[in-house]
């Protein structure tokens, strides 16, 4: 199932892809996450909301999450998009916060726009996590460069007017169209790939999200998990997100909140195939899962 161990040094921190599965905790600065967990109420972040970041981040921290992802834009389908102006003033501030108490920790900024992972990484992020990799904004492979930061770079065919709301189970996308599906999201992931060389940024900062629930059907995100493998061969580490997303609601016909057991599902069966990171909600139970299907796939 494994490509020969790797090593990605990031500061103090040794990443050894193979070896066992690394735990992303979701922190969402926003007011409208899809999954109900965003901690802005509105405007940039208070004295009070900055308190409750570092506690997530405490318990995080606490529960085996070995990177916390912050984003200040939701990403859910149909949502609205958000300048750089008042993104810059949701994250900043928290990156800020999380560096300041919690030194030794991996952040990484969850943007695609420039202006706001370059001032990320100038106040203590380590990683740009890009939902677009690196074709929404020409310049942030550039500013990942310049910062020798790793990037995560995901496929994405999200398209506003392919998204269908249902009561209960929230916002999905229908119709996305591939001629196949596999070689299509490999191809496009490659394209992203080219661009982040063509910055020099060298391979072992590349990690690649096949985009679970960005511009794909519910059969398609299934689909996409079962044959993840595919997606490992092509040399790179993966990263897999299908935390509390639509296409488990809407297998399971349950809301948000509902979707633990599906998400652990999907991460057991994602480790299975190849992930080497799963960005998560609910990371105890998910740190446990990790752990646990590790402890079968990976035995030494």
């Amino acid at each position: 199932m494994q490509a020969p161990t790797s090593i990605l040094t990031i500061g103090n921190h040794r990443l050894a892809w193979g070896e066992r599965t690394y735990v992303m905790g979701v922190m969402n600065i926003t007011p409208d996450s899809f999954s109900g967990d965003g901690l802005l109420a509105h405007g940039s972040p208070s004295i009070g909301m900055l308190d409750d970041v570092k506690a997530l981040a405490r318990r995080f921290l606490a529960e085996g999450a070995d990177i916390l992802d912050i984003g200040g834009e939701s990403t859910r389908p149909g949502s609205l998009p958000v300048d750089a102006l008042e993104e810059t003033r949701r994250v900043i501030p928290v990156i800020q916060a999380i560096a300041a108490e919690f030194p030794e920790v991996l952040i990484s900024i969850d943007t695609c726009k420039a202006a706001v992972a370059e001032e990320a990484l100038q106040v203590g992020a380590h990683i740009v996590n890009d939902v677009w990799g690196f074709r929404a904004d020409p310049d942030l492979a550039a500013i990942a460069a310049r910062a020798r930061a790793p990037v995560i770079l995901m496929h994405n065919r999200s398209k506003p007017a392919n998204v269908e709301f249902r009561e209960r189970l929230g916002s999905a996308y229908r119709g996305a169209e591939y001629e196949n599906l596999m070689e299509d999201v490999c191809r496009e992931l490659m394209d992203s790939v080219r661009i982040a060389r063509t910055a020099t940024i060298p391979n072992e900062r590349i990690i690649l999200d096949p985009g679970i629930g960005f511009g794909k059907t519910v059969g398609q995100n299934l689909e996409l998990i079962d044959r993840l493998g595919e997606i490992r061969a092509l040399g790179f580490p993966v990263l897999l997100g299908p935390s509390r997303k639509s296409f488990i609601g809407y297998t399971l016909e349950l809301p948000p909140d509902q979707r633990l057991e599906g998400t652990a599902a999907a991460v057991a069966v994602g480790i299975t195939r190849g992930a080497d990171i799963i960005r998560v909600h609910d990371v105890a139970t998910m740190t446990r899962i990790a752990r646990m299907t590790d402890a079968i796939v990976r035995r030494r």
